[in-house]
């Protein structure tokens, strides 16, 4: 059965393809838009691609030509595309490894293929040892060693971090630029400030008076183990952990152009520089400007910007509001309002998936709380695993009502927050709950999450979803597809029937905040959003440190578009508490 994710592959891997084999720009493009468009829907595609009106019905979604809908309703049916089995024949295999090299993009690749006879990545290493690199033109020796030292660094490690790992690292090196005399501003760009899952490079912009002793602080920072670039206004380090950090060195009065240009995506970008140019204007990193039609870029010849200190005021002659990183995706920021009051970390007011000693936590009841009220929150659900979970030391029913007195007494006493007993509930593969009804209604909040069957066909994920979505004594439909970011796919149901039994259940859809999960993630939360299911963002929380985690959980709710309103731990606590009343 073809998914969303296997159809946006297959064309971004056409898209790669082509441009090995040198098709022009053009085609290139189209099929990455259409990457782009396939990975941002909710909706099965496939069953799109299924139905007797499949070519009207796919050529309705943006980017989406007859061509393509011909590739789509042709992979879907057959499990092939033609077109791809013929650039695949054209192309050696091993090149694709080689495409994988940190910094050599497919123009490169193309030409060591052409002039080098590289066809995998042992032909790469071969051609680096007996000179054939180092002897095409403009292939210089400080190139052949990037190259090698990126080789390495792909052997060692890989080519994207989760969000959780790489946003503390890019904070630890703004610190470090932030201790810099005669530093203005600093911000780190890119997918890291739109808040992605994973991550690439981290690139980081400063403004300063002092560009030479800013690329200094950087190159010799602590944790660096090499450094890549060491120019007048770039430098690239290799941090310790692996992830590769840039750094660009901005004139204060571009600023918000170059922020603008670094963060992307690169579809917002391309399609900012459209809106530009139909105003008569040219859009660069160095500013808007008036296009005057001259090869030259402007800022060469002395031409003084539109606009180019701050990011709202290039939006603004661009007749935009100010679009928030989060959103840059060229998916709809242009045609629909920006959300009013988009979810903020500070925004949240009650944590409601925690777990303590008495499952498989780290802390006590009263630790929790105190760390809770640490991190702001005004309501703590305690919500230990249920029995079924036996690796997680859940609770049978005898453990679960102690501990639920224990959570009682505890809120009595303890003033600053209100605790809840919970507990999160194992779905079972048929869709009942780990415990009976009349456990299920002594419980405050019950969270019913997956954790074990995560390979069911999706049809049966999908009613095994909605019949805990369904149920009245659920609260909130923990991590819905139990996913691990790279590392386990996870439940993949028709999340629209699952979202219409969470409206229908009056059932909230967690977003995981912790960092392996981000489940819901930000395509799925869109999708909940526009049809008006609540959501709920939770840390799940096991240690103090975990309760940090909420901003990873809040950057993908901003990506969905999802506001405080909709969102049930930004409600007021009296609201909240009379929510999670109904029906017990």
């Amino acid at each position: 059965m073809s998914t969303n994710e296997d159809i946006g592959a297959i064309f971004e891997e056409m898209a790669t393809l082509l441009e090995l084999t040198g098709a022009n720009g053009f085609r290139v493009n189209a099929h990455t838009k259409v990457a782009r468009v396939v990975e941002g829907l909710a909706s099965d595609l496939g069953d799109i691609a299924r139905g007797e009106k499949a070519m009207a019905e796919l050529q309705k979604l943006d980017g989406i030509g007859k061509s393509s809908a011909e590739k789509i309703v042709a992979f879907v049916a057959n499990g092939a595309v033609p077109e791809l089995d013929e650039l695949r024949a054209a192309v050696p295999d091993g090149l694709r490894t080689v495409m994988q090299v940190p910094g050599l993009g497919p123009k490169t690749v193309r030409r060591f293929w052409q002039e080098a006879s590289v066809e995998s990545l042992a032909d790469l290493e071969a051609a680096l040892a007996d000179g054939r690199l180092e002897a095409l033109p403009r292939m210089g020796r400080k190139t052949i060693d990037n190259i090698r030292a990126s080789i390495d660094f792909m052997k060692s490690a890989g080519d994207r971090r989760r969000l959780g790992v790489a946003l503390p690292l890019a904070e630890r090196v703004v610190a470090v630029m932030e201790a810099v005399p005669g530093m203005r501003q600093v911000a780190w760009a890119g997918s890291l400030r739109r808040g992605q899952e994973t991550i690439g490079d981290v690139d980081i912009l400063v403004s300063t008076d002092d560009p030479e002793a800013a690329s200094a602080a950087f190159r010799e920072q602590p944790g660096v183990s090499r450094v890549l670039v060491a120019g007048e206004t770039k430098s690239s380090v290799r941090l310790e952990e692996g992830i590769q950090v840039d750094l660009r060195v901005v004139p204060e009065e571009v600023w918000g152009a170059t922020l603008l240009y670094f963060t992307g995506s690169k579809d917002h970008n391309v399609a900012l520089r459209e809106r530009a140019i139909a105003r008569g204007l040219r859009l660069n990193e160095y500013g808007l400007f008036p296009e005057d039609d001259e090869a030259a870029p402007p800022q060469q010849r002395g031409i003084a910007p539109v606009a180019a200190s701050s990011e709202a005021e290039i939006y603004e002659a661009l007749e935009l509001p100010w679009i928030p990183p989060e959103l840059r995706v060229d998916r709809d920021e242009f045609d629909r309002a920006i959300p009013e009051d988009l979810i903020t970390v500070e925004s949240i007011r009650a944590e409601l998936h925690s777990h303590t000693t008495a499952s498989d936590g780290r802390l006590s009841i009263d630790e929790l709380a105190e760390a809770a009220m640490a991190a702001g929150r005004e309501i703590l659900a305690i919500t230990d695993h249920s029995r079924s979970s036996a690796q997680a030391n859940g609770l049978d029913v005898d453990r679960l009502r102690r501990h639920a007195d224990a959570i009682r007494e505890a809120d009595a006493r303890i003033d600053g927050i209100r605790l809840l007993a919970g507990s999160e509930v194992d779905i079972h593969a048929d869709g009942s709950l780990d415990y009976e009804d009349d456990v299920l209604a002594s419980l405050d909040v019950v969270v019913a999450s997956p954790h074990a069957s995560l390979r069911q066909e999706p049809a049966v994920a999908t009613a095994r979803l909605c019949a805990a979505a369904r149920h009245p004594l659920v609260s909130i439909i923990g991590h819905p597809t139990g996913r691990i970011i790279g590392s386990r796919k996870g439940l993949e149901p028709d999340i629209e029937a699952v979202i219409a039994a969470a409206i229908e259940g009056g059932t909230a859809l967690e977003i995981n905040s912790n960092p392996l999960r981000l489940d819901l993630r930000d395509i799925h939360v869109r999708a909940a959003v526009d049809d008006g299911c609540l959501i709920s963002i939770n840390t799940d929380a096991h240690r103090a440190e975990h309760l940090q985690y909420l901003r990873y959980g809040v950057l993908t709710g901003r990506r969905g578009r999802l506001e405080a309103e909709g969102c049930i731990n930004a409600w007021e606590p009296d609201r909240l508490l009379a929510w999670l009343a109904r029906g017990r």
